[in-house]
């Protein structure tokens, strides 16, 4: 499937939210308290969301439609971050991930929001007026164990991985925001082997039944 830069920018953007999204429900069930629990998967159902919003905006450039976009593609044809891929299940990095993902996300929907794409503006002013409650959550989180070890090294050996996240005119921004120096980032293109396992796990009902409509 070949994307031109529009699509290419509006996939990039998608999968992050499609996987991350994913990511986060792994929570479901296991989170440290019922609140936690149930957070998580909201949060994780609003990025699956955003995703479908995204997918479906990229799918009339590419002349699909959006499930086949979210689940048809290989894994080697995501365009996500590795950050998003991470399969962590400590609770400490992830809240470490989750931190700097929405700082990140934040930078680059503010820049979004200026494009002159109207569109993709307008569908990102919408985001981000849905994405409030996940930067309270994270922020709320990220105070609280700001001053324990185990967070402190999470965010230094994730923060290549944030950077990556985002173009490399918006990582000052980034760096600003949470009080970190730029270092070279872990960028798009070069998937981690967690994310051919989440692909299996993800698309296994869709692989299940080749055609079928859903």
């Amino acid at each position: 499937m070949r994307a031109n830069a529009r699509a290419r920018r509006l996939l990039e953007l998608a999968d992050d939210e499609l996987i991350v999204g994913w990511r986060d429900s792994e929570w479901t069930g296991i989170a440290p308290t019922l609140e936690e629990d149930v957070a998580f998967s909201s949060i994780a159902q609003n990025e699956i969301g955003h995703a479908r919003a995204l997918y479906e905006v990229a799918a009339r450039e590419l002349d699909t439609d959006a499930d086949a976009l979210a689940f048809d593609r290989r894994p080697d044809e995501y365009r996500c971050a590795p950050l998003v891929e991470l399969h962590l299940l400590d609770w400490g990095r992830t809240i470490a991930r989750r931190y700097l993902y929405e700082e990140a996300d934040r930078v680059r929907i503010d820049a979004l929001k200026a494009d002159g794409d109207t569109e993709l503006a307008g569908l990102a002013a919408k985001i981000d007026r849905e994405e409030t409650y996940h930067r309270l959550h994270a922020e709320m989180w990220a105070g609280r164990l700001r001053d324990e070890p185990r967070f402190r090294e999470a965010i230094d050996e994730l923060w290549p991985y944030a950077l990556g996240v985002l173009e490399p005119g918006l990582r000052p921004e980034l760096a600003r925001r949470v009080g970190l120096e730029p270092i070279e980032a872990k960028e798009r293109g070069e998937h981690t082997p967690q994310l051919a396992e989440l692909w299996e796990e993800m698309t296994e009902v869709r692989r299940s039944a080749p055609g079928a409509t859903w």
